[in-house]
């Protein structure tokens, strides 16, 4: 048919009254295939069990094309599993409205009709029901009707890569890796009587990026996480006491506009160390150290009772004698998680005598995945990377830079990590001066939420930024969705895309 014949398409949901039209169809689409078509009983058995799983496209009111579906406890088959042991011997007693996975039974197009692009319709609303109903995936098995022309010289194997490559065209295996199903893997006698496939089929895929495995607590997944930075001023404390009062202001203040995470920035309690400003710098970033675990402590009941995941910045810790750089994750269901500062910049060793950390991974919180890196971390994209292979949607990023051109080394790399790792990035500094502070006399921040640099996403990469040198809080929303959409269909996949037959990564 030609497009300008077509007066109106639909898609609707099979009815028993389409049989005799759906048969004929049937039968013209495998013709090379005699008599496979489904009976009147099959079809009235899967239009009871499960209606919304088996659709038709009409054009002027005659059938075009049809999807046949049904739902599985898929953990119930392992993947060498044949057509009829999918359909229950073709009773579709497989079925079962409690199951993971929509498993696809039939698609075709009547030949008259093909040349339309209707197949993608069909397939199209086949991942909007799985998307609705929260199923994890869509699994069917795939023909390979031209297989039969290349099986003297090629495996399934080197056949299927060699379509992948657009080396040789297969009606069926083509269409459906154009449209985003993967395969999975090779099977042997699924299909009786497929010889044009040689009795091969593919476990082809479909992973649906929205699944939320159910979960039997009182708690939902969060989609839109809000972030809230504190850009602190560096000021005169007169004690401990006073300088957490000041933070739990600035708890308070974001909590109240129902933030998710409180970020502080690298070393927000160096005031403290103005009291020892006669002795050695090494001396007195030691004494501050002795404060680490009670700032710690009051953080971890203050993200209890401001119901919000506090990233504490960083601190200097003794751990066994050795001075370290580090920070804590306070949950607001009150664990906690320690991360450190692995390369420590030139001047915090030879002034301080610090040591870099040796341990580094993401944190599960409530709102997902997230990592931490401190200040000049970021500046290593091998450790970002790292986290989003372990699945990081959030990286947080504390810092203290003294200069403009130190802020603008964070800033830039903080930006790239969010574009490679296709993630959210959130850093936030300090301002103002410590004049009584050696080592810490000046500060320079602007606080800022990076994202990715595609079409959902702002065109600069940039969410949100404070106004530079300036005390104050920022506020932004993201939406961990849109990052799943970005690495299944984005413009560009850094993710997917890289070429790890030629490179890898690890962690030792």
């Amino acid at each position: 048919m030609k497009i300008d014949e077509i007066e109106n398409i639909e898609l609707k949901f099979l009815d028993l009254d389409d049989y005799q039209e759906l048969k004929a169809a049937m039968i013209s689409a495998y013709a090379s295939m005699p008599g496979s078509y489904w009976k009147e009983e099959h079809i009235k058995s899967l239009i009871n069990k499960f209606p919304e799983g088996q659709v038709v496209i009409k054009i002027n009111g005659q059938i075009a094309g049809v999807a046949l579906s049904i739902i599985v406890d898929y953990d119930a088959f392992d993947d060498n599993h044949t057509y009829e042991q999918i359909t229950g011997k073709y009773t579709f007693d497989t079925h079962n409205n409690e199951g993971d996975v929509l498993y696809g039974i039939e698609v075709f197009i009547k030949p008259s009709f093909r040349g339309l692009r209707l197949g993608r319709r069909l397939y199209d609303y086949r991942k909007e029901l799985c998307e609705k109903l929260n199923l994890k995936s869509i699994v069917f098995g795939g023909r390979m009707p031209n297989y039969h022309s290349h099986a003297s010289e090629l495996s399934p194997k080197e056949y299927i890569a060699k379509v992948r490559r657009k080396e040789i065209h297969d009606p069926v295996l083509s269409f459906q890796i154009s449209n985003d199903f993967h395969p999975a893997k090779v099977m042997k006698g699924y299909l009786d009587g497929d010889k044009a496939s040689q009795d091969f089929a593919i476990l082809m895929e479909w992973d649906n990026i929205y699944y939320q495995k159910p979960n039997k607590k009182a708690a939902t997944k969060k989609s839109i996480v809000r972030l809230g930075l504190i850009q602190w001023q560096m000021r005169p404390y007169k004690d401990l006491e006073e300088l957490l009062q000041q933070a739990e202001f600035f708890i308070d203040s974001v909590s109240g506009y129902r933030s998710d995470f409180a970020l502080f920035p690298e070393f927000f309690n160096a005031p403290l160390m103005a009291g020892n400003n006669h002795m050695s710098t090494s001396n007195a970033i030691r004494e501050l150290a002795k404060h680490t675990q009670a700032i710690v402590q009051k953080f971890s009941e203050f993200s209890i009772s401001y119901n919000i995941n506090i990233i504490s910045g960083s601190m200097p810790e003794m751990i066994d004698g050795r001075l370290y750089n580090v920070g804590y994750l306070c949950r607001r269901d009150g664990s906690m998680e320690r991360y450190e500062k692995l390369h420590v910049t030139p001047d915090e060793a030879k002034v301080w005598g610090m040591q870099g950390g040796t341990q580094f991974k993401t944190f599960d919180t409530d709102c997902g995945r997230i990592g931490v890196l401190i200040c000049y971390d970021s500046e290593f994209p091998e450790l970002s990377r790292l986290l989003a292979d372990e699945g990081m949607d959030i990286l947080f990023i504390p810092f203290l830079t003294d200069t403009q051109n130190g802020y603008s080394r964070v800033r830039h790399c903080a930006q790239a990590r969010a574009i490679e790792n296709e993630c959210y990035v959130a850093i936030a500094g300090s301002v103002g001066n410590l004049p009584n502070v050696q080592n810490m006399d000046i500060q320079f921040a602007q606080s800022m939420v990076f994202t990715p640099c595609d079409f959902s996403f702002p065109t600069n990469g940039i969410k949100a930024e404070a106004t530079p040198n300036t005390e104050m809080i920022l506020i932004a929303d993201v939406d961990i969705d849109l990052l799943r959409e970005l690495n299944q269909f984005g413009a560009v996949r850094n993710l997917k895309d890289r070429r790890t037959d030629l490179f890898e990564l690890k962690k030792k």
